[in-house]
């Protein structure tokens, strides 16, 4: 019997050690198709490639995109290549060759790569993530919801919350005590986005353990082998696809899920009609028809993916840049005392009450948020994914079908030549004389082309 187990803790062991030999192997071969194709590359290492462990905390994404840029941009290189695992990545430098992928050359780059599951994980197929066709059809479907005027239709709801907001803040300030400003914008888009994605009443100002703020929390929260299903996600989203990873937490999901569809029953049984986001969705659902009459409209699947993106996108993105821009006011009182003497200024105009007009009026707040969104992009980077292959201009170098593109505008967006000066908060780099200056393809905080961000008008108007 003991020979039996010693002959079989040995095999166990000989079997391990030929898939780590052979994983090695196949990686070390995969870590030479940049050197192949004639790319300069970072040198990687065994398993993880050109970036951090999922797990360390030596730097953060951001600034590893910035030294990656920083580095080959110091060396002339217009581009450059870089392994996520075994996965190998395209990251264009030059603003030309940026301009060419996003743009000009769409039709090569029409899909982010970026990953979604409709069966696994429902609320992962929306419009950011979708390819092809689904992508384009959706888009056309929603691209009318986020117009001006439907904009406007929302701005009551904007105006409310801001009326709490400000309750809060007197609050808070009556207490002498330090205040979390992240929180208290958190709570605030999560109420504006709650009511007009969901037409659901948050009162996070009151609740701080809402469970709108949680599940949202929750949704950005990663650890132990969700680090792990994230980082192979983004390295490969159809491997992840092929081995039915969900990266939702399961009471992620079901809580969206559940609030999405219970609002979505009673509008319709109640006749219930609201101007928000989510009374768009509904509109979408019951009434596009194609040619022969049939409604082609959205499946509530599709209608929840697209409120809970709405939702999580807006949640993030919008209290983390609202931080910053409360942030660069503190540490600037010049700009925040012209920002504060332009809002009463146009207020006055207006009875001191706010609505979209006066808003669209305010000029130097915009380039106050601009330059927010420049210092600190919601994300690092933007992604998009080969579809066909593709000669890069003026070398002989042909990306396959399939490679991942990385577009690092974190390292744009602070980069000397296109923004000098680039650490100093300067909203005079977006006055009508100098934004016309700014190189195209160097300030992308929504994107650009076909597959801009279609909520950034809303973003802005949050914000």
């Amino acid at each position: 019997m003991a020979i039996t187990l010693g002959s079989l803790t040995l095999d166990i062991l000989v079997g391990i050690l030929t898939i780590l030999v052979g994983c090695y192997t196949y990686f070390k071969w995969c870590f030479k198709y940049w050197e192949r194709k004639g790319v300069p590359c970072i040198e990687p290492t065994f398993p993880f490639g050109s970036l951090n462990s999922p797990w360390t905390e030596a730097k953060a994404f951001s600034e590893q995109i910035e030294d990656i840029y920083v580095t080959f941009k110091a060396k002339a290189h217009k581009h450059l290549g870089i392994y996520a695992f075994a996965a190998p990545m395209y990251m264009p430098i030059d603003t030309e060759l940026i301009k060419n992928i996003m743009q000009k050359d769409f039709d090569h780059f029409v899909d982010r790569g970026a990953y979604f599951n409709e069966i696994d994980d429902p609320l992962s197929a929306h419009l950011f993530a979708l390819e092809g066709d689904k992508w384009r059809n959706l888009r056309i479907k929603l691209t009318p919801t986020f117009t001006s005027g439907k904009m406007k239709m929302m701005f009551p709801t904007l105006v409310e919350c801001g009326r709490q907001l400000k309750e809060a803040m007197d609050i808070a300030s009556n207490k002498d005590e330090p205040i979390d400003i992240k929180d208290l914008a958190a709570c605030f888009t999560t109420n504006v986005i709650g009511s007009c994605a969901f037409g659901i009443e948050c009162n996070c100002f009151k609740d701080r353990n809402s469970e709108f703020i949680k599940q949202a929390k929750r949704a950005f929260v990663a650890k132990g082998f969700e680090l792990i299903k994230g980082f192979v996600a983004f390295a490969s989203p159809s491997l992840a696809r092929r081995l039915r990873l969900v990266l939702l937490p399961k009471e992620v999901t079901h809580f969206f899920m559940k609030i999405i569809k219970e609002t979505v029953d009673y509008r319709e049984s109640n006749n219930v009609v609201r101007g928000d986001f989510m009374q768009l969705l509904i509109d979408l659902k019951n009434n596009v028809k194609n040619d022969k009459g049939n409604r082609i409209g959205l499946t509530l699947e599709e209608l929840a993916a697209q409120a809970f993106v709405f939702f999580i996108a807006g949640y993030e993105t919008s209290s983390t840049t609202m931080t910053f821009c409360l942030f660069e006011l503190a540490l600037n009182p010049d700009i925040q005392r012209k920002v504060r003497e332009e809002i009463e200024e146009v207020l006055a105009k207006y009875n001191n009450e706010i609505n979209y007009d006066a808003l669209a009026e305010m000029k130097y707040m915009g380039q106050v948020v601009d330059e927010t969104l420049r210092k600190y992009p919601p994300v690092p980077t933007l992604n998009r994914k080969c579809v066909l292959p593709y000669k890069i201009p003026e070398t002989d170098v042909v990306l396959d079908k399939g490679t991942s593109v990385i577009i690092p505008t974190f390292g744009l967006h602070r980069d000397p030549e296109y923004f000098p000066d680039p650490d100093k908060f300067d909203p005079d780099r977006f006055c009508e004389e100098n934004k016309s200056k700014i190189v195209p393809f160097s300030y992308l905080p929504f994107g650009e082309g076909p597959r801009i961000c279609i909520g950034q008008l809303s973003v802005r108007l949050l914000n």
